[in-house]
């Protein structure tokens, strides 16, 4: 029988002081699965950031709960509907940030943070000739999508992003620095940061891309591409008005949005590959990871050794693993 069921999907975050993250992490790991709901959450001193999923009964029940504790009482859940569960799991951890930019000299973004911009208001300060706009995300998002003549730092991670500033900081004085991520959280860290670096014009998306991509008004207009997201839609669409593809199949360079990620474990980097090429080259984004004994690829479509020598043989490559 058909699944009519309608669910949800939720992201959210809110820095606010949480007493004993530890306990709190355990109890709400309990109170999440007491309600049926899957996702990822992270508890730290500094707040709470998480995406779940479930029913919309489940989700609005969450809301609900999370709204009567007067710490959270003010906080922002963005809603994506959904034919089903975003995740396999649920996971409640405790982290020592939120977001990790390892800092010892961190500013918390509950005392000082940049300005923020509504979407229209972000809208019309990307048309700003003296504005620099900043995608504070890793580099396989911004690869997946985003806005139009955006700055790609090309950082694996987001706590290479301070290292990044301090190398290209010249280049940002004097402007209006514009800065950007999924749902607003890595920016309301980082912007009081590069206030304190010495930035004076410091602006973020409020609410983040998510939010940008659901504004009756601006409609996503100036994104290209689509979002990525951490669950297993991998991605969500945010110009409503013009679809831009801006990914590129990672083997031969053509127009793609499809993530996969390396059959090898050990490496597990993620690449955007057609379902062709996934097959032609066995989901391995080297040869060392092609013929790695651990390819996921191999186990799960049972090859034999001389199917793997006839892909490798097309592809002008051969079992031998380069030195």
């Amino acid at each position: 029988m058909e699944n009519t069921e309608q669910y949800q999907v939720l992201l959210y975050y809110k820095f606010v002081p949480i007493e004993d993250p530890e306990i709190f992490a355990e109890e709400h790991l309990k109170f999440c699965n007491d309600l049926g709901l899957k996702g990822r959450i992270l508890i730290a001193k500094e707040g709470i950031n998480g995406t779940v999923s479930g029913t919309i009964e489940q989700t609005e029940q969450y809301m609900t709960f999370m709204h009567g504790d007067e710490r959270f009482q003010d906080m922002t859940f963005k809603i994506d509907k959904h034919d089903k569960h975003a995740f396999k799991k649920m996971h409640v951890r405790h982290r020592p940030e939120l977001v990790t930019l390892r800092l010892d000299d961190a500013v918390s973004p509950i005392k000082k943070t940049g300005t923020f911009l509504s979407p229209k208001e972000f809208y019309d300060a990307m048309q700003d000739e003296n504005a620099i706009i900043l995608d504070t995300r890793n580099d396989y998002e911004y690869e997946l999508g985003h806005f139009r003549g955006a700055i790609n730092p090309d950082i694996e991670s987001f706590r290479d992003l301070p290292e990044w500033i301090q190398q290209n900081k010249e280049q940002l004085k004097g402007k209006k620095v514009l800065t950007y991520c999924t749902g607003g959280i890595r920016c309301e860290k980082f912007t009081g940061w590069l206030m304190d670096e010495g930035i004076e014009d410091v602006n973020q998306l409020h609410g983040g891309i998510v939010t940008y991509g659901k504004d009756s008004e601006v409609q996503g207009e100036l994104w290209d591409g689509q979002c990525y997201v951490f669950d297993e839609r991998i991605s969500v669409p945010v110009n409503h008005k013009e679809h831009v593809i801006v990914g590129v199949d990672y083997f031969d360079g053509q127009p793609c949005e499809r993530f996969v990620n390396c059959a090898n474990p050990e490496c597990n980097k993620q690449i955007l590959c057609s379902e062709e090429n996934e097959h032609k080259y066995m989901r391995g984004c080297t040869h060392e990871c092609r013929v790695s004994p651990r390819n996921m690829y191999v186990k799960e479509h049972d090859l034999s050794q001389e199917e793997i020598q006839h892909r490798l043989e097309a592809l002008g490559e051969n079992m031998k693993q380069e030195a």
